[in-house]
This record gives C-alpha cells, sequence and structure tokens, in this order.
C-alpha cells in the first residue's frame, strides 16, 4: 500500500484573525486594496508554509477567498448579475463585495470604494449543506451565459510554486455549483450546463499547460438525493472534462455524509481518486475501500473536519492496517473528512483552558498533526506520539452528572403540549396586549458598539468593576429602550448588550460547556463565532436573563421580550460532544431552557422569543433521515415553551431557511410567533406558508441586516405589500430579517424608523375586505 497525507482546505481567517480586520479597513475605506490583498497574500503562505511544516505531502492551494468560495466560482465564470454593471473582464473587488454584501451607493460605505455596483442588494445567502458557514447563492437564468474571467485556479498554484510550494489546486465542481444556484426566471439550471463546462475544460487545461499534476473538484453535492437525471450529468461533465485535460489527475472529492445511490457514479467517473468523507459513512467506508478500483487513488477523510476533538489514532491506524492487509494494491491518502474552514486554527492558543480539557482538543492545526502522526503510525515509525494517542475524556468525571440523567428519564412518554390551542391562545393574548395591527419589533439584539465591546473587555481584564460593568450596561440598555419608543415601536427588547454571542452567553451559564478565547470559525464575510465546546452533562445552576428582562421591562410600560436560544440552536452552533447521541444533548439544553422560560414567566414576562436560527441548518442531508432528526428537534422545542399559560406569547425566529419540507415541524412547533428571513427572498420564502394555510403569525423580515443599506420606507412597504398577497393581515408582524448586533447605529436607526412608518402605512389602508374575512 502507497500510503500519503493531503488536507483539502485550511481556514482563511488567520490565526489571529488577520483577514477580518483587513476586510474591514477596506470596507470603511481605512485602507486600500493594494493592502488588503497583501494580507490575503501573507495568509496564503502562512497557510502552505504551516502545511509544509507539518509534514503533508498534498497541500490545497485556491482554499482561500476574501468572502466566500461560491461567490469565487460565480464571479470566475462571470455568472454576474446585470444589476451590478460589469461589462466583462476581470471582476472588480468593488463588484464582488456589492454582491456579497450589496452597495449604497456612497463612497467607502459599503464596499470601501465602490464604483461598479452603485445601489444594489446582496446576493441571496444560505447556509452550506449542514455546516454553519453561509455561502452565496449564485444567481442564473435562461440566457446565461459563462465567460472565463479570471483562472482563480492557476493563479494559486502559480503563487504557492513560487514560494517553492507544489500544490493540489481546489475547484467547486460544476455540477454542485450549479445545484447550489437559484435561477431568477424558473428555469432549470442544469439546463446551462453545457455552456458551463467549457468554462471549466479551459481552467484544467491551463493547470495542466502549466506543469500542475492534480487538481481537487469538490462535488459535495454526491452526498445529497440526486435524481437519475442528475447522476447522468455528473457522468457526462466528467467525461467531457477528462477529454479536455487528460493528463491532469482529478481527485473527486465528496465529503459531509455517505455516497449511497451515488457511489456506483462516483466509481465509474474518470478521475484518479476518490475522496469520501469516513466520519459521515462509517457505514460505507469500508466497503469502498473492497470495491474500488485500483487505479483510484483512494482518500480517506478519517480525522473528523467539522469537529474539535482528538481522534483515536490509534484504532483508525488498525482499520487502515486492516485495509492494506486486504488491498495491498491500492493507493490511500490520509486526510481530514472535508476542508478544514469549519474548525478553529490552533488549540494550543487556549492557554486559559485546563490541561485536560485542552488536551481532549484538536483544531485545524492539530488535525494536520493527526494526518502526519497517523501515517507514522501505520507505517510502523516511532516517535513522540505519545501526547497524541492519549485519550482521558471519555473516563473524565467531569463528563457525567447522574441528576441529567434522571432528569432525562423523566421525559419518556410525556407530551409537551401547550394547555390550549392557538385560537384560543391568540384571542387571550391580544386581549392582554392590545397591540396594533402590523406590529413592530425587532428580533432582540441591537449594534455592538465599539464602546460596548470595549466595555466588555475592560471588564474581562479587570479594568473594570462588576458595579461599574453593571452600570454601563443598563445606561446602554435604558438608552435603547427610550429610543424605541421614541420612534413608535410596539414591542421592546433590552438590545442584549450584556451578551457576548446569542449562544455562547448561555453556554458560559450552563454546566457543561467550555469556551475559547481565540477559537474563531468563520460564518461567512468577516462574521467569525466561536462555539461554545459541549464536552459533558448539561444543566442550569441559576437564572440565566431574569434580572436583565426585570430591568429592562421597568424601563416601559410596553411588552417587553424575554430573550433567549433555543436548544436545537445552541446545539448545532457548538462544537457537541461525540460520546452521546446530539438528541441526547438536545433534550439536556432544553430542560435547561425550560428552567428559564419558566423563571421568566414568573417574574412577568408576557413574551418569551426562544430563537430557533438554526433549527433547519441540522437538517441530514438525505431526506430518509429528516423525520428522526425534525421529531426531535421540535420535540426539544416543546420541552422548553409547553409549560407556560395560554396568555404567554411564545415567539421563535429562523434564519436563512428553505420552509417547503419542514412546514409540518415548524407547525408543529406551535410558536404563536414566528419570525424569518425574507427581505433578499422578495417574500417567496412564504409561499409555503400560504400554501399550507399556516394558522399562527408570522414576522417576515423588510429590512436586510447583512447588508449596509438603508432600505426606505416605500421598499418596505412594498415588501410588506407581497407579504400580505400571500398571508392575511392579521398574521403579519413587521420586523429586520435578524438581529443587529453586528450593524452599526447609523444605519439602524434610519432604517428602523422607516420600518415604522411602513406599518403606520399599512395601519392606514386597513385590512382588506377578504382579510377580515379570513381573520
Amino acid at each position: 500500500m502507497t500510503l500519503t497525507t493531503a488536507n483539502l482546505g485550511f481556514p482563511r481567517i488567520g490565526k489571529h484573525r488577520e483577514l477580518k480586520f483587513a476586510l474591514e479597513a477596506y470596507w470603511t475605506g481605512k485602507s486600500d486594496q493594494a493592502a488588503l490583498l497583501d494580507v490575503a497574500r501573507q495568509l496564503r503562505a502562512k497557510n502552505w508554509q504551516l502545511q509544509a511544516r507539518k509534514g503533508l505531502d498534498i497541500i490545497p492551494s485556491n482554499d482561500f477567498s476574501l468572502y466566500d468560495h461560491v461567490l469565487d466560482t460565480a464571479t470566475m465564470v462571470g455568472a454576474i448579475p446585470a444589476g451590478y454593471h460589469w461589462h466583462g473582464g476581470k471582476v472588480d473587488l468593488d463588484t464582488y463585495f456589492a454582491m456579497a454584501r450589496g452597495a449604497t451607493g456612497q463612497a467607502h460605505s459599503a464596499c470601501g470604494h465602490n464604483h461598479g455596483g452603485e445601489g444594489v442588494a446582496a446576493l441571496e445567502m444560505t447556509k452550506w449543506f449542514d455546516t454553519n458557514y453561509h455561502y452565496l447563492v449564485p444567481e442564473l437564468h435562461a440566457a446565461q451565459q459563462f465567460v472565463l474571467t479570471e483562472n482563480r485556479p492557476l493563479a494559486a498554484f502559480l503563487e504557492a510554486r513560487e514560494l517553492g510550494i507544489h500544490t493540489r489546486p481546489v475547484l467547486l465542481g460544476p455540477i454542485t455549483f450549479l445545484k447550489l444556484s437559484k435561477t431568477t426566471d424558473g428555469s432549470d439550471a442544469f439546463d446551462l450546463l453545457g455552456r458551463l463546462l467549457p468554462v471549466y475544460a479551459r481552467i484544467l487545461q491551463e493547470l495542466s499547460d502549466a506543469s500542475c499534476d492534480w487538481v481537487q473538484i469538490d462535488e459535495p453535492c454526491l452526498a445529497l438525493d440526486l435524481s437519475d437525471g442528475e447522476r447522468e450529468l455528473v457522468k457526462s461533465s466528467y467525461a467531457t472534462l477528462f477529454q479536455a485535460a487528460p493528463e491532469l489527475n482529478v481527485m473527486l472529492a465528496t465529503y459531509f455524509g455517505p455516497l449511497g445511490e451515488n457511489l456506483k457514479t462516483a466509481l465509474g467517473l474518470p478521475v484518479s481518486g476518490l475522496h469520501i468523507d469516513v466520519t459521515r459513512g462509517k457505514e460505507e467506508w469500508k466497503t469502498i475501500a473492497e470495491i474500488i478500483p485500483a487505479r483510484l487513488t483512494l482518500s480517506l477523510g478519517i480525522i473528523d473536519g467539522r469537529n474539535v476533538w482528538r481522534a483515536d489514532l490509534a484504532d483508525l491506524a488498525r482499520a487502515i492496517s486492516d485495509i492494506n492487509a486486504e488491498r495491498p494494491e491500492l493507493h490511500i491518502q490520509i486526510a481530514p473528512s472535508c476542508s478544514l474552514l469549519h474548525v478553529p486554527i490552533d488549540a494550543e492558543l487556549e492557554t486559559d483552558l485546563d490541561d485536560e480539557l485542552r488536551s481532549w482538543l484538536s483544531f485545524a492545526t492539530q488535525k494536520l498533526e493527526e494526518i502526519s502522526t497517523l501515517r507514522d503510525l501505520v507505517d510502523g515509525k516511532v516517535g513522540a506520539i505519545d501526547r497524541l494517542l492519549e485519550n482521558t475524556r471519555h473516563h473524565s468525571p467531569r463528563v457525567n452528572d447522574p441528576a441529567v440523567a434522571k432528569r432525562l428519564g423523566e421525559l419518556v412518554g410525556v407530551t409537551h403540549n401547550r394547555k390550549s390551542g392557538f385560537a384560543e391562545r391568540q384571542a387571550v393574548q391580544e386581549q392582554r396586549f392590545q397591540l396594533p395591527l402590523f406590529p413592530t419589533t425587532t428580533i432582540g439584539s441591537f449594534p455592538q458598539t465599539p464602546e460596548v465591546r470595549k466595555a466588555r473587555s475592560a471588564h474581562g481584564k479587570g479594568a473594570l468593576s462588576d458595579n461599574q460593568y453593571r452600570t454601563f450596561l443598563e445606561k446602554e440598555t435604558a438608552n435603547a429602550i427610550r429610543w424605541q419608543e421614541d420612534i413608535g415601536l410596539d414591542v421592546l427588547v433590552h438590545g442584549e448588550f450584556e451578551r457576548n454571542d446569542m449562544v455562547q452567553y448561555f453556554g458560559e451559564q450552563l454546566s457543561g460547556f467550555a469556551f475559547t478565547k481565540h477559537a474563531w470559525v468563520q460564518s461567512y464575510g468577516s462574521r467569525y463565532v466561536r462555539p461554545p465546546i459541549i464536552y459533558g452533562d448539561v444543566s442550569r445552576p441559576q437564572s440565566m436573563t431574569v434580572s436583565w428582562w426585570q430591568f429592562a421591562q421597568a424601563q416601559t410600560d410596553k411588552p417587553m421580550k424575554g430573550m433567549l436560544t433555543g436548544p436545537v440552536t445552541i446545539l448545532n452552533w457548538s462544537f457537541v460532544r461525540d460520546d452521546l447521541p446530539r438528541e441526547t444533548v438536545c433534550r439536556q439544553i432544553a430542560l435547561a431552557i425550560r428552567d428559564e422560560v419558566i423563571d421568566l414567566e414568573k417574574a412577568g414576562a408576557g413574551m418569551i422569543q426562544i430563537d430557533e436560527a438554526a433549527l433547519r441548518e441540522g437538517l441530514p442531508l438525505r431526506k430518509a433521515d429528516w423525520q428522526y432528526y425534525l421529531d426531535w428537534a421540535v420535540e426539544s422545542f416543546r420541552i422548553c415553551a409547553s409549560d407556560v399559560a395560554d396568555e404567554t406569547q411564545i415567539h421563535t425566529h429562523m434564519c436563512y431557511s428553505e420552509f417547503n419540507d419542514i412546514m409540518d415541524a415548524i407547525t408543529a412547533m406551535d410558536a404563536d410567533v414566528i419570525s424569518i428571513e425574507t427581505s433578499r427572498s422578495k417574500m417567496e420564502l412564504l409561499d409555503v406558508f400560504k400554501d399550507q394555510a399556516y394558522p399562527n403569525e408570522i414576522g417576515p423580515g423588510v429590512y436586510d441586516i447583512h447588508s449596509p443599506r438603508v432600505p426606505d420606507i416605500s421598499e418596505m412597504q412594498n415588501l410588506l405589500h407581497l407579504a400580505r398577497q400571500r398571508l392575511n393581515g392579521r398574521q403579519l408582524w413587521v420586523n429586520p430579517d435578524c438581529g443587529l448586533k453586528t450593524r452599526k447605529w447609523d444605519e439602524v436607526k434610519p432604517a428602523l424608523m422607516n420600518m415604522v412608518e411602513a406599518a403606520k402605512a399599512q395601519r392606514n389602508g386597513d385590512l382588506t375586505t377578504k382579510e377580515r374575512k379570513t381573520a
């Protein structure tokens, strides 16, 4: 057996978030394009050199992006909607960032030196498969033409070669690119495949001409349910690409799940290697090793690229040795399951963690070490590997809590239903709150200004006492409440100035969670998060939000929402222990959140929002697995919300999602009010709520908070008009798409004032006769 090591991709953000700061300096006009591109070059060089030092045989290039790799692919093949005023040639940074973030037309306000994309909205954004990473959705149409604007894989390959590092360029595959795109005219994106393939063929030809020997083509769509027709397109596409560059070896990379019925197709393609996700395809990979043709290099994604736990290297080495015994003729690569984009960069930075906990962790840098060590272990080499092989986590007493297990046992056989149906609850709640038609509110957070971040940092360093910090936060909260009253919002929020993150804030107050200082992971663009690490049983030692809600409600006579993050979102936005089923961990969190809901209600909170922003993103990739997930996810939400009185209004919020296939689950959640992100889709997401005659109340977002644009009143009115075409006016709330933490007050204030005026305009029009009859 020939054994080599490989990586599929490395985090782009920099060990100390260098990319974030460079991007934001450029966007605000504080630096120029040359400075941004210089930082990018330095980061790429550091990444390549690190991987070389760690002993990897195969190092990826073109895995770096200034914003998003799907957007990179779209701009590379000329898939740029007309509204961005691109006229051919290489796509400049202003157009690129306008597609990513939108543009207002004011210099420096949206994308640094804004020229080409003036006054345009950003592309729609959604989750990359079932990860926490967002990608920009390419927009195509039936007359779409493709052209190579810049051979990005070639440029990256040559840049690395100048540094003396031979790389394997990475390219998003044509099938996955089209599968993830949307068409604006109802046409089928796959009808464009014949126009797209010549561009890909040219990319591969130019790589081959530059003496590139291998290229990695990512086709994660092979982990999805594909039709027979789509599998035929895969076959014909790779036959075409092979003819274009027959001397170039292609590593077809699949990940995020088993291949299933797509396995036969993958094994029959004219490629030189196949990468499989062993961590997500545990029942399949040994079968693949038995049947894969010897002509194919088998890349085993055996180190988990989506979680942070050290691998059991001794066990993995035995498994690979077993393959060698059965198939000694195979060429095997040891690799992470997917790009390491989804994990932090270096666990050694986490010096505040205790030694035991840190010894359990493996971030991107450590995973490179694990890959090299695993190769040495299989080869029978000896070295300083004892520390890497040691794993005490599953036996540590800090992991298991008998009291939590007892509470879980008490849930068996219990149904978690509200006391009355929605119609009865709605009548009681209308009497209690006396809200106008089209009530206005926000999702929860307000801008985390430099002053807020500075105070939090000073408090963390001990430069601000607890009392001083509390006084500062109370002032920020009171000011935000007064401003909400001044502009006429109907239901208020306290702004969440005390919260560092919607998941971290709760995890820090729950048992079984650990937190890092430097373990940043990219969510989208320059938005990075530090996911909590769930290492043990979860419980709530004491109330987490009640005192802040009481302070906020004391400032106003208007309803003040209690703000919580739901159990499914906490689970899906954390690195989760792998020694228990995910559904068991989720129920543990649900019990903790239920305790908080009950305490808020006892304190007088009449509206409690339990955000499940990430419910859909945890949906398995294969439909056959959906129902089981949805059953326990919905059950977890209902565990939180079912014990409150009818007059207590339960809200929830969901981020970018396709709801068509999960409407039964959303209905089963039985939240009184659901708010969703709809502004970029022009309310298209409401179609399924209309088709399913969804009875509860809905707040479709009318303000895209992921863009610095300030929508005017007429734009929001148009969105509300589109919403009223789909839903009864009595159902509708008016709110932004999401929380406002990442925006600036000079964007938020005019946008929310416009939103309130748009709602007033709807009230002035009152309900139509049809709406009154169906209400």
